[in-house]
């Protein structure tokens, strides 16, 4: 009987994709996979819910598993507390995920991965003997920052030192220096508020799984990923396996989306794509549409830009995907129609993965997203860093002094990326010196990402380590990190 691996992603789009891309390497290494599911409608996620559809029909040999739906499950509200209600939606499932473990046949079960945002299930594992590995999708950066906060809380909810230096600039081991204000609102929020302590509560537990698998690979975090295996600075961290890049191949649809026709018809490099995320895309006001369109209209060059209508309540609340933008209306009079012969603008969502590793692509606009970044550097296109939210700013700061793959977009600070920068940036990656050094650098860091999980490389090495280690048992692993 083979053991099976037991997946249980997270509920978004960014969390789900990557880490089903693990089932086909747990596949291919002779182990059979079964994904516990929390139906994506209790969440109000249309997206998520089409994208497990087209998975679950992708991969016959997985065993898709609905698990059973809650009465009366809390409304899922993209606002400051969204954390608390989404931690309670997993938590009301723990008896249902209980019950499909229990009724797996004895001893088949070689491990459990769970997203990062479901990391409570370990009440239900533990008294079953099941190993947890929990799975990161963002990178090592970003993992080491928020340990490192857990760590230096006070009891008060607020990490030492941060009220009285204001937006200075902290140290943080293992990565370069950070603002307060570019921290996830998820560990430096309100202190006291309930949003922060289950944050904070979320990266504790997540410390005591029998080990951690991150979506990224270890030359492009050499920094950070040895930070985190020094027991100096981080005592209780288990394992790390940086298994990345794990992201979304190319869509197998049979009819081509027509950005992709007229991404045929322009020269090689020589367009700028710019798509913010399908809750970022529908984040810009009116305002900032508009000088969008302008700066690009100025720069002179070509162009393919998803927009989606704006929305005007909280940040981080998607406006309705199905909500279909009247361009006229939004972008300045007459831009469609000066453009046309050079420009492109989609309503709602194009085929990112295919857009950035399509030969015309010369520049990707970004909201910084990791999914994003990883398929920006996996396609070997530079980029232009404009955050939004979240762990973002953080990415940022990696993605421009880190990484070298891009440069900042740095009007969203003020609230107002004007014409003028969105002109200047895009002139400056697609004309300048300093445009050709970041391509040669995010070309460098491609060839890195492309030779990860073949043979000898470190993802597929870390992927062959954390299998030996689940083999080996509780307390066998090595504080290696990979």
């Amino acid at each position: 009987m083979k053991k099976t691996v037991v997946l249980y992603p997270g509920l978004s789009v960014s969390h789900f994709v990557p880490m089903l891309q693990l089932a086909d390497a747990l596949l291919e290494a002779g182990y059979a996979v079964t994904v516990a599911l929390i139906d994506p409608s209790l969440k109000g996620d249309i997206a998520l819910a089409a994208v497990i559809d087209r998975v679950s029909c992708s991969k016959p040999s997985v065993v898709f598993h609905k698990l059973p739906r809650i009465q009366d499950p809390p409304t899922i509200v993209h606002d400051e507390n969204f954390i608390v209600r989404y931690l309670e939606l997993v938590a009301r499932h723990h008896g249902h995920l209980h019950d499909l473990l229990v009724s797996m046949a004895p001893g088949s079960i070689h491990c459990l991965i769970v997203d990062m945002m479901s990391i409570e299930v370990l009440d239900v594992t533990d008294k079953l003997g099941i190993p947890v590995f929990a799975f990161f999708p963002m990178n090592a950066s970003v993992l080491a920052v928020s340990v490192q906060l857990v760590s230096s809380t006070r009891a008060e909810g607020q990490p030492a030192g941060f009220e009285e230096e204001g937006d200075t600039p902290q140290i943080f081991y293992g990565v370069p220096p950070l603002p307060p204000s570019h921290l996830s609102d998820k560990l430096l929020g309100n202190p006291g508020s309930e949003a922060k302590k289950v944050g904070l509560n979320m990266m504790r537990r997540i410390q005591e799984t029998k080990g951690i698998l991150a979506n990224t690979f270890v030359s492009l975090e050499a920094r950070a990923v040895k930070g985190l295996g020094d027991p100096r600075w981080f005592p209780t961290m288990p394992p790390l396996y940086c298994v990345g890049p794990l992201v979304a191949g190319y869509s197998e649809a049979t009819e081509r989306h027509e950005c992709l026709k007229w991404l045929d018809e322009q020269p090689d490099h020589s367009v700028v794509f710019l798509c913010f995320g399908s809750v970022g895309t529908g984040n810009h006001s009116e305002a900032q549409l508009k000088e969008i369109a302008a700066g690009l209209e100025r720069s002179g060059h070509r162009f393919l830009w998803v927009v989606r209508a704006p929305s005007h309540d909280d940040l981080e609340k998607p406006s309705d995907p199905c909500a279909d933008p009247d361009l006229d209306a939004l972008l300045p009079e007459g831009f469609l129609g000066r453009t046309n012969s050079r420009g492109r603008v989609v309503k709602l969502w194009a085929p990112q993965v295919e857009v950035l590793h399509h030969r015309a692509t010369g520049a990707f606009v970004t909201h910084c997203g990791w999914n994003s970044v990883l398929e920006g550097i996996t396609a070997g296109v530079p980029m232009l860093c404009w955050p939004l939210y979240a762990e973002q700013k953080m990415n940022k700061v990696f993605m421009v002094e880190e990484y070298g793959v891009g440069v900042e977009m740095v009007g969203w600070q003020q609230g107002l990326v004007t014409a003028e920068e969105v002109e200047a940036k895009v002139r400056l990656v697609m004309e300048s010196e300093k445009g050709e050094q970041l391509r040669a650098q995010v070309m460098a860091h491609k060839e890195a990402a492309d030779m990860a999980w073949k043979d000898g490389g470190s993802s597929r090495a870390a992927f062959g380590k954390f299998l030996v280690d689940v083999h080996a048992g509780p307390g066998a692993s090595t504080p290696l990190n990979y």
